[in-house]
């Protein structure tokens, strides 16, 4: 979008990049080139004056799938600032900088205004990412790059602009970080997709460290189709190239997006948009003699076929697209499984045992079926999930031992309710149950180590749990209800 409302149409060819046939010929465009002299369609002005600053923009979007956006840095204002920083959690660590949620808050009008004014003057400048290492469920450590406070806010309100233009592009099947998309969503979609379309067979594909190996000029590329700001632009180049400091040394990052960053879960559904979303979809439509099913968050997704050589073409298609990109699919966590309501039946006839099992967003999917004996994919926490996250509450609860009781119940109530409302679904209730269970021995073992004199048996600890731990229930509809509520069609 020019400056004058109009449309740039510069380096885009008359297939829209979004469209299925376009799949596998958008990423070869040229890349963009800015705010260049061509010819240009008429479109609405995407400044402020209306109801909302981004109507516009996201209005052109959706209209208009060639349209690229020549000036978006103006919404980065001062006001969506603040609304950044705000959206910041209080309590996050700080960058390299060391600067803190609440030290920037002292004088935040001041501070905001110098970020506002730097950052369109072209005088801002993004600083390194501290390394920082968090365990993972399988007991390996997840490498995180922790941003500067200014950096997240900037980031935050970039990401906020650029999702008015990506919410109009994105496929409906990725669900992760978008806006007013969670992972229940993606789950609520895949069982429903498993009952209502032929499921026999699951690919559960693992993409091999796709942070670390997301190709920077694929991804600037993939950008260009949309977006020819070159400020934004330039503002996304300065944050992949600002690399990392550790042990305090600065280490330069040639490739991939910092894993942490703001703006990274974005740049990675744009790429994936292209590289693998807009693909699949395509492939389907135009290859699969069968029913196919797709759901993405983030970049973790699951493929349900009706026919095992559809599901086999699609994977051998799909290791040629990515290694197109510089993607690989990890050859040890990518498995093509026998699943669905027929699976059981089907094996059984073979000679072979239960269906195989599948890890998705926290859940073990497993062919069940209901009292009535129908078909049921149920769900149960992954154990070692379970176990990484009752080792934390181990460990927090020995840094909180001579805490009053009500102070460690508070604190161990609050771990309950996230815990119930991520994994208290239908089938779930004895893993739920389970968790409650250990967190209370783990509780009581830290409270019998205070000393001889507070010895607690266990009429009196399960009178403590009870006083403070939530009842263990189940917190949500069965998810094929609940998303044929929210998908009426």
């Amino acid at each position: 979008m020019n400056g004058h409302g109009q449309s740039d149409r510069s380096v885009v060819p008359a297939n829209p990049p979004n469209k299925a046939t376009a799949a596998g010929a958008g990423e070869e465009r040229e890349r963009a080139k800015g705010n260049t002299a061509s010819e240009t369609r008429p479109g609405r002005s995407a400044g402020p004056g209306v109801s909302s600053e981004l109507d516009r923009v996201r209005q052109v979007a959706q209209r208009d799938k060639e349209a690229r956006f020549t000036a978006l840095l103006h919404h980065v204002s001062l006001e969506r600032l603040e609304m950044a920083y705000w959206a910041l959690s209080p309590k996050a660590a700080p960058g390299v900088d060391g600067v803190t949620w609440a030290d920037y808050g002292r004088d935040l009008g001041a501070s905001l205004r110098d970020l506002h004014d730097r950052v369109h003057s072209g005088r801002y400048q993004a600083r390194p990412s501290r390394r920082a290492y968090i365990p993972k469920a399988d007991g390996r450590l997840r490498p995180l790059g922790i941003a500067t406070l200014e950096d997240k806010i900037v980031q935050r309100a970039v990401a906020g602009v650029l999702n008015a233009v990506y919410e109009a592009d994105f496929l409906g099947f990725s669900y992760g970080f978008r806006p007013g998309r969670n992972p229940h969503q993606a789950l609520d979609a895949l069982t429903a997709g498993i009952y209502k379309k032929k499921v026999n067979w699951v690919l559960d594909a693992d993409i091999r460290d796709f942070f670390g190996q997301l190709d920077r000029d694929w991804l600037r590329k993939f950008l260009g189709h949309r977006i020819a700001d070159k400020r934004v632009l330039r503002l996304i180049g300065k944050w992949l190239a600002a690399g990392v400091i550790e042990d305090g040394k600065w280490t330069e990052c040639d490739q991939g997006s910092p894993q942490g960053a703001s703006v990274s879960p974005l740049l990675a559904n744009v790429y994936l948009h292209y590289v693998l979303d807009l693909w699949a979809d395509w492939w389907r439509k135009r290859h699969a003699r069968g029913d196919v099913i797709i759901v993405r968050f983030a970049d973790d997704f699951i493929v349900g076929f009706e026919h095992r050589d559809d599901a086999e073409r699609f994977l051998t298609g799909l290791r040629e697209r990515f290694a197109k990109f510089g993607l690989e699919l990890h050859p040890g966590k990518t498995r093509l499984i026998e699943f669905g309501r027929f699976a059981a039946r089907d094996r059984a006839a073979r000679g072979l045992g239960k269906p195989e099992t599948f890890d998705f967003l926290g859940f073990t999917h497993i062919c069940a079926k209901s009292k009535s004996g129908r078909f049921w994919v149920k769900r149960i926490t992954i154990p070692k999930r379970m176990r990484a996250k009752l080792k934390a509450v181990k460990d927090q609860l020995r840094r909180r031992m001579h805490q009053p009781i009500p102070e460690q119940g508070r604190w161990l109530a609050s771990v309950m309710r996230g815990h119930m409302a991520y994994y208290a679904v239908p089938g779930n209730a004895k893993a739920v149950r389970a968790f409650r269970d250990q967190v209370t021995r783990h509780w009581h073992k830290a409270l019998r180590r205070r000393g001889q004199k507070t010895r607690i048996n266990w009429t009196r600890m399960h009178r403590i749990a009870t006083r403070w731990l939530p009842p263990d229930r189940v917190m949500h509809p069965f998810p094929e209800a609940r998303f044929a509520a929210t998908h009426p069609r």
